[in-house]
């Protein structure tokens, strides 16, 4: 991340509902690592362009996932389909998201 753009770390620089990075930062996430701002600012991807990322387990594609995720559906309005690979997985994430 440029330095001149290192505040799009800070998950409250995003635009983000109050509720969410109150939800946020009670689970300990403030910020983000450069990689995922990253992500997030390649090209067209918050306007709707697609993204392919890959990163170790246990490393944040789920953030990047449900920011572009809550970024989109606030700001169009519209539904998402998240698709996860588990039935355990998709239980907890539903819990998470809701």
């Amino acid at each position: 991340v440029p330095e001149d753009q290192a505040d799009k770390l800070l998950l409250a620089n995003w635009g983000l509902p109050r509720a969410v990075l109150e939800k946020y930062h009670s689970l300990g996430v403030a910020q983000m690592f450069e990689w995922q701002a990253e992500c997030l600012m390649l090209g067209q991807v918050l306007e709707g362009k697609n993204l392919v990322y890959s990163a170790p387990t246990s490393a944040g594609k789920t953030l990047v996932a449900e920011l572009l995720i809550l970024k989109r559906v606030l700001e169009t309005h519209k539904k998402a389909l998240l698709i996860l690979p588990f039935v355990s997985v998709a239980k907890e994430k539903k819990c998470y998201l809701q």
